[in-house]
C-alpha cells in the first residue's frame, strides 16, 4: 500500500513546481512567437525576456520545491547544483539578450544613412564598444557563479592563489593582449579617436571602420577588401581620421605647365568647373602657382567637397576638363622641353626648322629612348 505521507512529502512540492514550470513554460513560448514580426516597443520588450524566462522559471521553480522536500544527502546537492547552473545560464542569457536589445534600440534612434552623421556616429560606436564590453563581463560573472557551486573549483581557486607569485605573472603575460584589447576599446569608446563610419589611413590604405569590435577593428577598404586590425592598434599607432570633426575635405589637383601659361584663364576655368559640378561644396576654389623648376611651373587646384568620396571625384574631374580646356584653348600652356643646339666648335645653332615656332628637342614628345 502506498504511503501517501511519503508521496505527500515528495509528489506535492515537485508536483506543483511541474506544472507551474509547465504552464509558465507554454505561456512564455506563445508570448514569444505571438510578438514575432511585430516591430513596437512593447513587443520587442517581450521577444527579449519571454524565451529566457521560460526556462529560467521552471528550473527556478524545481529549485525551490527541491528546497521543500525532506532530501539530502549527495542526490540532493548534484540537482540542486545541476539546478543552479541552469538558472545562472538562464539568467545570464537573459542580461545579455537585455543588453543587446537596449544596444539595438539606441542605434535604431540613431541612424548613420545621412549626409551630416557625426552625432550618430558617435553614439553607435560608444554604444556597440560598451556593449560588447558589459556583455563580456556578463558572461565572466556567470561563468564565475557557475564555477564557485562546486568545491573543486574552489579548491583550484585556493590553489592558485596559494602560487599566485608564478601562476599570476604567467596569467599576466598570456593574458596581456586580450586586457590591452578590453582596455583599448574602452578608451576608444570614451575618447572615440575612431567611430562607425569614419574615413580613415591604416598602413598606408584608405578605407572606412565597418566594424568595432571587443578586440579588433575592421576596415574596409576603397577595393572592397577588409583589413583587420586590433584594437590596442589604434591606441599604439599615429593613423589618420579624415572624418575625426567633419567630412568636409580640400582636394587638390598639381599640373606641370609651360611658363606661357595664361593663369587667369586657368583660374576662372576652375570657378567654371567647380560651379557646374554637383560635388563642389561652394567653400574653396583656388588656384595657385605653388613651383617652379627650369622646365615649367606647378600649379595647384584646390577644391572643397563635403567629404572624402566627393573630393577625390571632384579631383578627377578637375584634372580631365583642366586638361582639356587647356588642350583646346591654349595648347601652348602644355609642358614642353627646350633645348639649344651646340656644334662642335662650341657655338650655339638655331634649332631645325628656322621658325620662332619650332621650341621643341626633335623626338622629346617620343619619351626617353627605349
Amino acid at each position: 500500500m502506498a504511503d501517501w505521507t511519503v508521496i505527500r512529502t515528495y509528489a506535492l512540492p515537485l508536483g506543483a513546481a511541474i506544472l507551474a514550470g509547465f504552464v509558465v513554460w507554454t505561456l512564455m513560448l506563445w508570448l514569444f512567437r505571438r510578438t514575432q514580426g511585430r516591430d513596437y516597443r512593447r513587443a520587442r520588450i517581450v521577444r527579449v525576456v519571454s524565451l529566457p524566462l521560460a526556462f529560467f522559471l521552471p528550473l527556478l521553480f524545481l529549485e525551490m520545491a527541491l528546497g521543500a522536500t525532506p532530501l539530502d544527502g549527495k542526490a540532493l546537492q548534484v540537482m540542486q547544483r545541476l539546478l543552479h547552473v541552469g538558472v545562472v545560464a538562464c539568467l545570464t542569457w537573459l542580461l545579455v539578450r537585455a543588453v543587446a536589445a537596449g544596444e539595438r534600440a539606441i542605434l535604431r534612434n540613431h541612424p548613420i544613412e545621412m549626409a551630416d552623421n557625426l552625432a550618430a556616429r558617435r553614439v553607435q560606436t560608444q554604444t556597440r564598444v560598451l556593449s560588447r564590453v558589459l556583455m563580456g563581463v556578463i558572461v565572466l560573472f556567470g561563468v564565475a557563479t557557475v564555477l564557485l557551486a562546486f568545491p573543486q573549483a574552489r579548491q583550484v581557486g585556493k590553489t592558485l592563489l596559494a602560487s599566485a607569485g608564478i601562476v599570476g605573472l604567467v596569467a599576466g603575460i598570456a593574458a596581456r593582449p586580450v586586457f590591452g584589447n578590453l582596455i583599448a576599446g574602452l578608451q576608444i569608446a570614451l575618447t572615440q579617436p575612431i567611430r562607425l563610419d569614419d574615413v580613415v589611413i591604416v598602413e598606408g590604405e584608405w578605407g572606412r571602420i565597418e566594424e568595432i569590435g571587443s578586440s579588433y577593428v575592421v576596415v574596409r577598404i576603397w577595393d572592397e577588401r577588409r583589413m583587420v586590425v586590433p584594437l590596442s592598434w589604434f591606441i599604439e599607432n599615429p593613423f589618420q581620421n579624415w572624418t575625426q570633426r567633419s567630412a568636409d575635405l580640400l582636394g587638390t589637383a598639381f599640373l606641370w605647365l609651360d611658363y606661357r601659361t595664361p593663369v587667369a584663364a586657368v583660374r576662372a576655368e576652375l570657378e567654371r568647373i567647380c560651379r557646374e559640378s554637383p560635388l563642389w561644396d561652394g567653400r574653396v576654389c583656388v588656384t595657385q602657382v605653388t613651383e617652379t623648376s627650369e622646365h615649367a611651373i606647378q600649379v595647384r587646384l584646390l577644391v572643397s567637397a563635403r567629404n572624402s568620396g566627393d573630393a577625390f571625384d571632384l579631383r578627377c574631374i578637375v584634372r580631365e576638363h583642366m586638361i582639356d580646356f587647356l588642350m583646346r584653348e591654349h595648347p601652348a600652356a602644355l609642358p614642353r622641353l627646350r633645348a639649344e643646339m651646340v656644334d662642335p666648335a662650341g657655338v650655339p645653332q638655331p634649332a631645325r626648322g628656322g621658325g620662332p615656332a619650332d621650341i621643341r628637342s626633335p623626338g622629346a614628345e617620343d619619351g626617353a629612348p627605349g
